[in-house]
């Protein structure tokens, strides 16, 4: 199980992402459910783990916009165990998003210091 915590108006998790030379770092990230892929991570933070590039990816914005961003191969500390994940570079707050959060049950109880979890489904 994942345990987090509502703060502000977001519900907050930490992961532990692991780069090359196993370089890993704590990462709090918000739980976006208009995200539809994994994770995001700052430019900064992808350079300090030494993530292996993947690809380019491509997203509509909700403003109507398209942005093209760089996408890279990780590996991630998920439910005690260790998930190889494409994250996508965003220069804002990371964001876990719906492709980590498949097959797992996501409740909150929206209110200061509230409870996040995350179980996996049976």
């Amino acid at each position: 199980m994942i345990r987090g915590i509502v703060s502000g108006r977001e519900a907050r998790i930490r992961v532990t992402v692991r780069g090359r030379r196993r370089r890993e770092r704590a990462v709090e990230a918000v739980i976006d459910t208009g995200y539809t892929s994994s994770l995001t991570l700052p430019s900064t933070v992808i350079a300090a783990l030494g993530l292996r590039w993947h690809s380019v990816g491509k997203a509509f914005l909700a403003d109507g916009s398209w942005c093209l961003f760089d996408v890279y191969e990780a590996t991630i500390n998920w439910d005690g165990k260790q998930r190889r994940i494409l994250v996508d570079e965003a220069d804002a707050d990371p964001l876990v998003g719906m492709q980590l959060l498949l097959g797992y049950e996501l409740k909150m109880k929206v209110r200061p210091s509230g409870s996040v979890t995350i179980k996996r489904l049976p």
